[in-house]
């Protein structure tokens, strides 16, 4: 699985309705509006590196109101879950 966290600025009048037209995409999973640089952080899941060129450049980035998008793909995922099954004896707390 290929995670990638893509950086969305919009037009700032159509912000709800781009994260609504966004999170409705195949391989979008999550959409977050933000404070910062960007208006809205999406997070794209998919199987292969070709599936995030559709998603991102023929869905994504076609949205009305989508002015530009910067991607960030993920290489390793650190949480304090994945953390404690890597140090877990086996034992129950």
């Amino acid at each position: 699985m290929i995670t990638a966290f893509v950086l969305i600025q919009t037009d700032s009048a159509r912000i709800p309705e781009c994260a609504e037209e966004i999170s409705e995409l195949e391989g979008i999973s999550e959409v977050y509006s933000v404070t910062g640089d960007c208006d809205l952080i999406a997070i794209a899941r998919v199987q292969r590196h070709e599936d995030l060129a559709d998603t991102i450049a023929n869905r994504l980035s076609k949205v009305d109101g989508v002015i530009g998008t910067t991607t960030q793909i993920a290489f390793r995922a650190y949480s304090q879950h994945d953390l404690d099954a890597a140090f877990s004896l086996g034992f129950d707390s």
